[in-house]
């Protein structure tokens, strides 16, 4: 199995050995893509992300006999999103989906509210980062995000999209229809904040150098997954306590609130020497009750339903019943629409996202070119 540990399967006594691979979804991707290609026999277990299915799902067999209808308790889109040609090659793990992380007491001293839109936003970020800069801090930031030109900023960037209402890159039929002008409006709107309320070094910002400046106390707000909840309030985080989650901004009163659906998925590879015992693996590491373990002591997002309202979920992870709607109808990237070319579509998308606001383009110039490509 893919991962970062090792241990013994205190339920059947088997040993699980968990091999560790790149934090950065496009190299793993390709290490994947590379030792599946192999018809490799070493990883029974593959750690999958929820735009990978169309792009993998031939190399993953059919769970559906091992779920034995168990892949009901899950949300349904996750599930129709792991089914391939007809056949559900992974199970949901845990789902994600961007919010917005601010601080509470910053807030408060400011008589600021958590902001319902970008522009609300932008405004409480520069007041709050110029008072703190008055009063002594002078690394303080208004807002940090994922900048850098990878598959992290193609999530921010359809949040911003889709938050102005511009759609999405590609549509259900395949159609280009990023060119439009209320996607250029959110671009140019994001582009101003470089090195203004965020910034020159969040155009390199994944999301572990963002909760880095945030979980240090250098910024107010932070575009990030709810794993970094449970990090945040750690024992030794200079933040701990101080920190709200709220649903992430819209672009104006007549846009709408969007966070980029992400998460993982457990697939069984078709060249595995033992298929039944890792469908097994599967099962029991995507049940109601290790999601429910996971979601108390790592901040990670069930994909069963019924945790949302499970008492012992919500007192680990307050803001999960506030934001079930963001998990459980977060916006999709066109991955299903692009299948194995989705990599391509993703590629130009966030290199065109990331020459607007590096300066090097303005947003009209750069999603023309995007859709002559």
């Amino acid at each position: 199995m893919q991962g970062r540990c090792c241990g013994v399967g205190k339920k059947t006594g088997h040993t699980v050995k968990v091999v560790t691979t790149p934090n950065s979804t496009n190299e793993r991707l390709a290490l994947y893509q590379q030792l599946l290609a192999a018809g490799g026999t070493d990883i029974d277990v593959f750690q999958i992300d929820v735009i990978w299915p169309g792009i993998l799902g031939n190399h993953f067999i059919d769970l559906s006999n091992a779920a034995n209808g168990a892949e009901n308790d899950h949300f349904p889109a996750i599930v129709e999103n792991n089914t391939f040609k007809g056949q559900l090659v992974a199970m949901p793990w845990f789902t994600d989906a961007g919010v917005l992380y601010y601080r509470k007491d910053l807030l408060e001293k400011y008589g600021e509210k958590p902001p319902a839109t970008w522009q609300q936003l932008t405004s409480s970020a520069e007041k709050i980062q110029a008072g703190e800069r008055e009063a002594g801090n002078d690394k303080m930031w208004g807002f940090v995000w994922q900048g850098r030109a990878y598959e992290g900023l193609t999530c921010d960037a359809l949040e911003w999209i889709s938050s102005y209402n511009g759609g999405t890159v590609v549509d259900e039929d395949g159609k280009i229809t990023i060119n439009n002008d209320k996607a250029k409006e959110a671009l140019t709107q994001a582009a101003s904040w470089v090195n203004t309320i965020s910034p020159p070094g969040v155009l390199n910002y994944a999301e572990e150098e963002a909760r880095g400046v945030f979980q240090s106390g250098n910024a107010v707000f932070m575009r990030n997954w709810p794993y970094a909840w449970s990090l945040g309030n750690s024992g030794d985080s200079p933040v701990k306590g101080k920190i709200g989650v709220v649903a992430l901004p819209k672009g104006g009163e007549d846009g709408s609130h969007a966070g980029t659906l992400g998460g993982w998925q457990l697939a069984v590879s078709k060249y595995s020497k033992h298929p039944d015992l890792a469908a097994d693996l599967v099962m029991h590491l995507t049940s109601r009750e290790e999601q429910k373990r996971r979601a108390i002591v790592g901040s990670y997002n069930p994909t069963v339903a019924s945790l949302y309202t499970d008492e012992d979920v919500l007192n680990a992870n307050p803001f999960f019943g506030n934001l079930y709607d963001t998990f459980a109808n977060g916006t999709p990237r066109p991955s299903t629409a692009t299948g194995a070319r989705y990599n391509q579509v993703s590629n130009a998308f966030w290199n065109a996202t990331h020459n607007v606001l590096s300066g090097k383009e303005d947003a009209d110039t750069a999603l023309s070119g995007l859709k002559s490509n």
